[in-house]
């Protein structure tokens, strides 16, 4: 489904107390046609999550696997579900991420080529010890340059966020490592709250 990963601009919604296993949707910038379902399965020692092209599960687009059952500073490989082809990975980033979430963008050979991280230092401090009522802010990087960002809207009880890749204008991130990104922050991050 190739038109999916040919948007800019993206609306992102984790489930609300789906008790066993997590469902992401990816809906386009103004929510009225579904492009990716995500329906994460309960109980996994090691993540492996499969990307949908919509609610019937029949075709898988992308795939996300943790290298390692454990790891503080876990790398979750990302590749094309129909070609087995490795996209590249994310890689958190262990203790960095306990005061403000970062991940590095890695590229098919591990090389790190950028970053996705929270928007500051002094607002993730206040999102962890006064309240998670301040909507999240993330930049994705390339080298220096900003290719993307994700903003949590308001609202406290649905983890959403507005995704928008449009300062991209040289395409120069592989949209389908963009798409990773936004849902391994929404399942991963996600837990801490």
């Amino acid at each position: 489904m190739q038109t999916a990963f040919q948007q800019s601009k993206y609306y992102a919604k984790k489930k609300f107390w789906k008790l066993f296993g997590g469902e992401i949707r990816l809906f386009t910038e103004d929510k009225s046609q579904l492009l990716l379902f995500v329906k994460q399965k309960a109980f996994k020692l090691k993540e492996d999550i499969t990307v949908y092209s919509d609610e019937t599960k029949t075709t898988p687009v992308l795939k996300i696997a943790a290298r390692a059952i454990i790891d503080f500073s876990a790398a979750y490989d990302i590749s094309d579900a129909a070609t087995g082809e490795k996209l590249g990975a994310l890689r958190r980033k262990g203790f960095k991420s306990i005061l403000r979430d970062s991940w590095e963008i890695l590229d098919k050979s591990d090389t790190p080529i950028g970053t996705v991280s929270e928007d500051s230092m002094g607002m993730a401090l206040l999102r962890r010890f006064l309240t998670n009522l301040i909507p999240q802010k993330f930049h994705i990087k390339l080298g220096e340059e900003v290719v993307g960002q994700l903003k949590q809207t308001f609202n406290p009880f649905v983890p959403q966020f507005e995704v928008d890749f449009s300062m991209d204008t040289q395409n120069k991130l592989d949209r389908r490592l963009g798409v990773g990104a936004v849902i391994l922050l929404q399942i991963i991050e996600g837990r801490q709250q």
